[in-house]
């Protein structure tokens, strides 16, 4: 049950736990203690809202920055990680494979907002040997859902 539980509401979030009871043939109350039960183990970490900012009058610049980065004896990066994540515009850090080491995501309200963090910020940590910069211009699918919708041809057909 916990990973279909899981699967179901990564998807929708705001599902009715009746309605989500009945997709999973058991009880109401087994659904309330389960999701309690792993919000408490930290399998749920949060409850999210996927917003296409594109659609709203805010202004809100995403970059995705990779980062080559010293690793700390004994911690490898994960210290280093910490100091990138208490940033408040810092979005996610990941560790990644190739040639960087984390990326980084970050916001900000203009290109020159989030050019400013990067290199008064993250190029001037201790151990940050680079960066790379990458600034989305579009997003087309993000956790799932599409944001683009393909316009059909509404324009009537004329057969001879």
């Amino acid at each position: 049950m916990r990973e279909e539980l899981l699967s179901i509401i990564e998807k929708n979030s705001r599902i009715d736990l009746k309605e989500l009871a009945v997709i999973l043939g058991v009880r109401e109350t087994d659904v309330v203690n389960e999701l309690e039960i792993m919000e408490k183990e930290g399998v749920i970490c949060g409850y999210h809202t996927l917003v296409n900012w594109e659609k709203t009058s805010n202004e809100k610049v995403t970059a995705l920055i990779e980062v080559r980065v010293t690793p700390q004896r004994g911690q490898g990066f994960d210290s280093m990680a910490e100091r990138i994540y208490r940033y408040p515009e810092v979005r996610s850090v990941y560790l990644i494979s190739g040639g960087f080491d984390l990326m980084v995501i970050l916001e900000g309200k203009t290109l020159r907002e989030v050019s400013s963090f990067v290199s008064d910020k993250l190029s001037t940590l201790d151990r940050v040997l680079s960066t790379s910069t990458h600034f989305i211009l579009k997003k087309y699918k993000d956790h799932g859902t599409v944001f683009v919708q393909k316009n059909e041809d509404e324009r009537e057909k004329i057969t001879p």
